[in-house]
């Protein structure tokens, strides 16, 4: 199924855990440094980089780019280090996320009250992610380097549903229809 940026609850609700899913559109990168500037500069009341309202933003640090592509390396990091600035993100309208790894009891209760969706990225396919990506763009804090937030253009961008807008967490569901389907 593919899905295009910004996203909407419609769009979201229809999706559920272990879904596939491919995503066109813009997507924002942002990584822990980078959030917590974000939180930070909403504390303060400024203005943020972009409008999170309906956006998504991808975990990721990616490599310089090689002459002649549009970015380096582009694999998920581990979402969880994320996890204490996300409520906020969620709360300014963020409504989608794609990383690896585990969320917080706490994301996802704000996601299922927020009607929002965490993806997982293919680890350790770099090279097939980056090929869908197809501008990159930094639009602030470029001192943070690979961890700048970046506005990406991608095309069928794929990704799995992992915990979906009713709270149905893949991590969970997974092992527990594998463990039933072994009796």
């Amino acid at each position: 199924m593919e899905i295009k940026t910004p996203f909407t609850q419609e769009t979201l609700s229809k999706l559920k855990a272990g879904d596939s899913v491919e995503i066109t559109g813009i997507i924002y990168t942002a990584r822990d440094a980078a959030h917590k500037r974000m939180v930070e500069t909403c504390e303060r009341g400024e203005k943020l980089p972009f409008n999170p309202e309906g956006q998504c933003i991808y975990y990721v640090g990616p490599t310089p780019p090689k002459p002649g592509e549009v970015i380096g390396s582009a694999g998920p990091t581990t979402s969880y280090r994320m996890d204490a600035y996300t409520p906020t993100m969620l709360d300014l309208g963020l409504m989608g996320m794609i990383g690896k790894g585990k969320r917080s009891p706490e994301v996802v209760e704000k996601m299922v009250e927020k009607g929002a969706v965490y993806f997982a990225a293919i680890g350790g396919a770099a090279a097939l992610m980056k090929d869908k990506i197809k501008s990159a763009e930094i639009i602030a804090y470029e001192d943070l380097a690979s961890e700048a937030v970046r506005k990406l253009w991608v095309e069928k961008f794929p990704v799995i549903v992992i915990i979906d807008s009713q709270g149905n967490n893949l991590y969970e569901l997974g092992p527990k229809a594998y463990l039933e389907s072994q009796q």
